[in-house]
C-alpha cells in the first residue's frame, strides 16, 4: 500500500469519527497546494509556511503538517470558496 492510499484511509477513518462525511482528497503536495490555492492562502515561501498559514486561519494546531484534519477542513474552505 502506497503512503497516499494510506493517507486516505486514515482521512476516510478519522473523517467518519468526527463526523465528516466527504472522502477528503489525497495529500500529495501538488494536491494540497491547490487547495491552499482555491482557500485563498497567498503563495509561501514553502509548503509547510502554507500549511501553517491556513491552520492558523482555520483555528487548528499550527503544525504546518497536512494531516487528515488539515485536508478535510482544506477541502471544505476550497468547496465554500468554489461556491
Amino acid at each position: 500500500m502506497s503512503a497516499r492510499e494510506v493517507l486516505g484511509l486514515v482521512g476516510t477513518a478519522l473523517g467518519g469519527l468526527i463526523g465528516w462525511t466527504e472522502t477528503p482528497p489525497p495529500a500529495d503536495p501538488a494536491s494540497v497546494r491547490a487547495l491552499l490555492a482555491e482557500a485563498g492562502v497567498p503563495p509561501g515561501e514553502s509548503l509547510e509556511e502554507q500549511v501553517r498559514t491556513f491552520q492558523e486561519r482555520a483555528g487548528l494546531e499550527p503544525d504546518g503538517v497536512a494531516g487528515p484534519r488539515t485536508v478535510h477542513q482544506l477541502a471544505r474552505y476550497s468547496q465554500v470558496a468554489l461556491r
